[in-house]
């Protein structure tokens, strides 16, 4: 992680800190910590497990501002690449939901699949044209 730059230091302890969040939160929900809540406070659980989500992304915001504009350009290449992909596959499914009875994927899917799609673009894109 040395040769890291220091906004993309910051970047990967934040988001493994939002990711370590994430998992601790939806582990509780599994195990059982929204058994005896009301529907509004599983609203706000809800609301409480997606608030890493917003840190993750802030934080890949936060790089890409902070980091000189090649790397800069890169990231948002990679980004846009993968939320265009994430957008399209998960409309598509919900479209084969709607049209073709296609079994439901939840919402939260689009995330994952985002990260799964940037993950894959990344050692494609290795310019910003």
């Amino acid at each position: 992680m040395s040769s890291l730059t220091p906004p993309l230091r910051r970047y990967v302890a934040v988001t493994l800190l939002s990711f370590g969040g994430y998992a601790i939160l939806n582990a509780a929900a599994m195990l059982g910590a929204l058994d005896s809540l009301s529907p509004a406070a599983r609203f706000g659980f809800a609301g409480l497990v997606a608030l890493p989500i917003a840190v993750q992304i802030w934080a890949t915001l936060a790089a890409m501002r902070d980091s000189d504009e090649y790397l800069r350009a890169i990231m948002a290449r990679r980004f846009i690449i993968a939320a265009g992909v994430a957008f399209a596959v998960f409309s598509t499914w919900g479209l084969a939901e709607s049209y073709a009875g296609a079994p439901h994927a939840p919402g939260w899917l689009v995330y994952p699949l985002f990260w799964a799609v940037y993950g894959v673009v990344t050692p494609f894109v290795r310019s910003s044209v």
